[in-house]
């Protein structure tokens, strides 16, 4: 995220959006850079128009909470299949238990 920050800050600052470019502004945050992650977001940002993702961005971000209920229903689902587990493990252990108490009982 740093290094899109980085391209921003550039962009918004009217300097052109090149490796050296991003590498100093990281740098002078003090976050260590990676070369590549570098190389790739230039290369990917020389075919955008930066300006139209921006005002394209705020169309995708009513999008977003629209599609939050149905991420909230499938963080749900593994809750419930962690207590039906829970369950049925409960249930063998209380089977085990009554065998056990029938070689001796």
């Amino acid at each position: 995220m740093e290094n899109i920050y980085a391209a921003m800050l550039l962009h918004k600052a009217g300097k052109t959006i090149d490796e050296a470019s991003v590498t100093k502004v990281l740098e002078a945050a003090g976050i260590t850079v990676d070369a590549v992650q570098v190389k790739a977001l230039v290369a990917s940002l020389s075919e955008v128009n930066i300006d139209e993702a921006i005002k394209a961005a705020p169309t995708m971000m009513a999008a977003a909470p629209a599609a939050a209920p149905a991420a909230e229903t499938k963080a749900a689902a593994p809750v419930e299949d962690k207590k039906k587990k829970a369950e049925e493990e409960k249930a063998k252990e209380e089977a085990a238990l009554e065998g056990l108490g029938a070689l001796f009982g």
